[in-house]
């Protein structure tokens, strides 16, 4: 059932079931959201417990954890060529609304997303905004040209109460590596 179900999400392209060890492994490009809710709709719990991408990069995956106290969150940044990373968010705890977010050039948390330094190389750094639902959640998915995960780690993603980035910010956390799997 699992199999069959995941089989009809776009863009998997492959599926294997280890009924043993409840592991479900997933090739394709579907959202991490997308193929959890496709699983869970069989009736079963889901987690992400890795995420991988090809060999042939020297950093391929990076993370960034929003841990609170207030507003909680994960960015998966994953290379998906030379030229292309993919970006997949969820947050909550936010203020309904638009909120813009970016990467800033220092990973320094000391006072916060103040402390994180300029928007790192415009556009690249640019993650637009943030559409945050009437729960306070907010999901994002999509690609990044020319961004490389490698030129990220230590740099922070910083998130702001308004669309305008000229704010202190409202939270922030450092890009770390991440494992393919975990």
């Amino acid at each position: 059932a699992v199999k069959s179900q995941l089989q009809t999400v776009e863009g998997v392209k492959n599926v294997d079931v280890d009924l043993d060890n409840q592991v479900v492994r997933i090739l394709g490009s579907s959202p991490v959201k997308t193929m959890t809710e496709a699983l869970e709709q069989t009736g079963r719990k889901a987690r992400l417990i890795g995420q991988g991408v090809p060999d042939d990069f020297l950093i391929s995956a990076a993370v960034a954890e929003f841990k609170g106290p207030d507003i909680f969150g994960v960015v998966r940044l994953a290379q998906v060529s030379m030229e292309l990373t993919r970006i997949e968010a969820n947050f909550s705890g936010l203020s309904p609304g638009k909120h813009a977010w970016s990467i800033n050039e220092f990973g320094d948390l000391t006072r916060g997303a103040a402390s994180t330094g300029k928007l790192y190389s415009l556009p690249l750094g640019d993650l637009g905004t943030l559409d945050v639902d009437e729960k306070g959640e907010a999901f994002y998915s999509g690609p990044k040209e020319k961004l490389r995960v490698a030129d990220l780690i230590g740099r922070a993603i910083a998130v702001y109460a308004t669309e305008d980035k000229s704010d202190p910010g409202l939270t922030a956390a450092v890009i770390a590596r991440s494992a393919g799997v975990g």
